[in-house]
């Protein structure tokens, strides 16, 4: 009998697959991205050192305050993208590689990613 797979085991398997060529750095530190069927949540981590540089998720009290207009989750995906940008590049963080977590890269993940390069950041 051929056990099947669920939805949340195979995203699993792509993150593994990811994480295997992006690679962080203290020059180029990663930006991992997680949802939940609410929220978002992302964050800059330095993977050399194993630290998490800047974090933020639309639970993060400044980011509602923010988004207290946006019902939609894809804009307040964006919301949160635009913070965690605006915190990285406060912290003098220009380049990233993205790390989409295993997830399509459309709908929140996009606006998350594209309001983070408009805030400042490369990818």
């Amino acid at each position: 009998m051929i056990k099947r797979k669920s939805r949340k085991d195979k995203r699993q398997i792509r993150h593994i697959r990811i994480k295997k060529r992006v690679k962080g750095s203290l020059a180029v530190p990663r930006l991992c991205v997680f949802k939940s069927a609410r929220h978002i949540y992302g964050q800059i981590i330095d993977d050399s050192r194993g630290h998490t540089v800047v974090a933020a998720s639309s639970l993060t009290p400044q980011v509602r305050e923010m988004m207290k207009d946006e019902k939609k989750k894809v804009e307040a995906s964006a919301v949160v993208g635009k913070y965690i940008g605006q915190l990285a590049v406060s912290k003098n963080i220009k380049r990233v590689c993205f790390d989409r977590g295993g997830y399509p890269f459309h709908g929140r993940i996009k606006s998350f990613a594209e309001a983070a390069r408009e805030a400042g950041l490369s990818f």
